[in-house]
């Protein structure tokens, strides 16, 4: 006990590294050579602290963390330039382009301004622009494909730049497809392991906690651990009266704390449900486990939290806890994985439940599974997926699939009918409302489970023929056959047009960027050459601002009276930009000011002068314009834009 009191004296993210560091020691592939000792070390420690931390993040950040982790290795040993990368987060800031778009038919002029941006990164680029008005078609070609980031660069580009360098590129052209690209190049410097996460292992963060560390399991909408944890409990020997769980709300902190207690002497298990709801006890709940090193404690006692993401939740707990995020996994590969390695479909008794008709079962199971990982897939295309959105989970699959096996034991021949109309109407269609989006589940449903995938031999899901129902019966043989899947999928396998994916893979690619450029560090001051650039860009977008509208004189020659909405509207638009012109003209002077030395650089500056370094709109423009979600030199330009309609109108009138 005192040994372990003195362990949990040390911070947990050294606790954690220790551990990791401990266990590569042992695990790592042995060598007597020292430096391919050392790059298994190395190996082993960075897969281990990766698939230790994707196991606490939502689906949405594992790519992100794996894209942080490859760039921060690679820029740790120079393999990579810090200004191509922040190239590719921002897409370079600069001032006025005066170099004319040789292609303003099809290539954005806001592609152009960044291709002209990114000559400047480095001496490789140094002929790009000359090579690439010369062959301009061949890289409309690129353009004007739907898969640009897999087609070859014309020479020598091919073979000259590297693989960073081409996702540079495309990221001016075809931004939509980054995303795909960053994918591959971590997967190529780290390994396949570092963008395939591990499936959600309770057993596993079970083996890494001990009575002193709880256990939280981080919530996501349509995600409840609870079925797992009890069948968990169960199998761990911790059932029944040894295994006690209550939902926190108001006035159940303290029965809370009389179960903890007792559990301690006792040694079984406690779940504390939904802790978001119960945050004005949050603060006893952090003091019983600050005190728990101090404490008698059974070693059998494992304590269980399940909450929503909430600023009220301790982050003494967070830090010290086996955090979990049991979530739907992004991409079909990994939503079949994730359901066949969750019971009941991973329990040998269940898999081979259908003696007499293990080969319809086994493809009818597949395709449910499958089945399942589409809806959940579409729902990413928003509208166009559902009209409404849903939250289907794992119980939806788990009581389909339990079904499924019922109706093979009890009947002779297949009932169909009987499996769609349950599965389709009762277990997914009783959370549908929309009587389009109950036709749309159940023609889904059709693809997946129908006579045919039982007499046609590899049974074709997409027209493409790119996923179909596996041969093989054995449990191995279909996890292996999931395992050669591609990681990402056309919408094809969803019934849909290719150009759907063109939205949401921008929409996907800016979360990205944006999500990385705030895990680097924030610069707000940083030496000669940044203060220079800020001024520049300050001025030049002052020296682009027009002066406020004469408001005094526009309701003179255009009065709001009744009958006049037009001259209304007009004058409220010129309030609202000159509200907007005097927000931007004053904190672009400010700054000014504040380079010179002449003003402090208050943090609103200081976010100010990040937010133009980064070509993103800063936050206090954004607070008084219009919405926008655009980068910095569209948002003036269109602002420009739309003054200038104003102007010439209000000259007109």
């Amino acid at each position: 006990m005192e040994t372990t009191s003195r362990v949990s004296l040390i911070p947990s993210s050294i606790q954690t590294n220790l551990t990791f560091l401990f266990l590569s020691f042992l695990s790592s592939e042995k060598s007597k050579n020292l430096d391919q000792r050392l790059k298994n070390l190395s190996d082993h420690f960075t897969l281990s602290l990766y698939n230790n931390v994707c196991r606490s993040l939502f689906e949405k950040d594992k790519l992100l963390f794996s894209f942080v982790l490859c760039v921060s290795i690679l820029l740790s040993q120079n393999k990579l330039e810090r200004s191509q990368f922040k190239f590719l987060l921002t897409g370079g800031v600069g001032l006025e382009n005066k170099l004319a778009n040789p292609a303003p038919s099809w290539l954005p002029k806001q592609a152009w301004d960044e291709l002209c941006r990114m000559v400047d990164l480095s001496p490789v680029f140094k002929n790009f622009l000359n090579d690439f008005t010369s062959n301009i078609k061949k890289w409309e070609s690129i353009y004007q494909h739907q898969e640009p980031h897999l087609q070859p660069f014309p020479q020598p580009w091919l073979k000259t730049l590297s693989e960073f360098e081409k996702m540079l590129v495309i990221r001016c052209i075809r931004p939509d497809k980054i995303v795909p690209m960053v994918i591959s190049f971590v997967s190529t410097n780290l390994g396949p392991n570092f963008v395939t996460p591990p499936p959600f292992d309770l057993a596993k963060s079970y083996n890494d906690s001990n009575f002193l560390t709880p256990l939280v399991f981080i919530l996501s909408p349509g995600a409840d651990p609870m079925m797992a944890l009890l069948k968990f409990a169960e199998d761990m020997g911790f059932g029944g009266d040894k295994f006690e769980a209550i939902s926190l709300g108001q006035g159940q902190g303290p029965i809370a704390k009389e179960m903890i207690l007792k559990a301690f002497e006792d040694g079984t298990w406690v779940a504390l449900q939904n802790c978001h709801l119960a945050a004005s006890w949050m603060p006893a709940l952090d003091k019983i486990c600050e005190d728990m090193p101090t404490t008698r404690i059974n070693p059998t006692f494992r304590l269980w939290l399940t909450s929503y993401p909430s600023p009220t939740f301790p982050v003494t707990i967070l830090q010290t806890s086996v955090k979990m995020i049991n979530e739907p996994p992004t991409g079909l590969k990994q939503n079949l994985l994730q359901s066949f390695s969750s019971d009941p479909i991973s329990n040998p008794d269940f898999y081979n439940g259908c003696p007499e008709k293990d080969t319809p079962f086994a493809k009818l199971l597949y395709g449910l599974c499958f089945f399942h990982a589409v809806i959940q897939e579409r729902r990413k295309f928003g509208p166009l997926g559902f009209n409404i959105p849903y939250q289907f989970n794992e119980s939806d699959l788990r009581i389909s699939v339990l079904q499924l096996q019922n109706y093979l034991n009890e009947y002779t021949e297949v009932p169909f009918e009987a499996i769609t109309y349950l599965t389709g109407e009762c277990n997914y269609g009783g959370r549908v409302t929309d009587d389009w989006d109950r036709r749309t589940l159940n023609t889904i449903l059709a693809d997946f489970c129908n006579p045919q995938m039982l007499t046609q031999r590899k049974y074709k899901f997409s027209p493409s023929g790119t996923y179909y129902v596996p041969e093989g019966v054995v449990y191995e043989e279909v996890i292996e056959f999931i395992g050669k899947l591609p990681p990402s999928q056309k919408p094809e396998i969803f019934g849909m047009h290719d150009n759907v994916d063109m939205s949401r893979e921008l929409k996907e690619t800016r979360q990205l960027l944006d999500a990385v450029l705030l895990t680097q560090e924030q610069a707000g001051g940083g030496g000669e050459k940044f203060d220079s650039k800020l001024a520049d860009i300050a001025a030049d977008i002052l020296a682009k601002l027009p002066n406020n509208f004469n408001l005094e004189l526009a309701l003179n020659k255009f009065p709001t009276t009744y009958g006049e909405s037009m001259n209304t509207v007009l004058v409220q638009e010129m309030e609202r930009f000159n509200k907007l012109l005097r927000r931007i003209r004053q904190s672009l002077i400010d700054i000014q000011k504040a380079i010179k030395g002449l003003v402090l650089m208050s943090l609103d500056l200081e976010t100010l002068a990040v937010s133009l370094m980064n070509g993103k709109i800063p936050a206090m423009w954004a607070k008084v314009s219009y919405p926008s979600l655009k980068p910095l030199g569209s948002y003036i330009n269109d602002f420009l834009a739309r003054l200038k309609f104003l102007q010439v109108n209000y000259k007109a009138l």
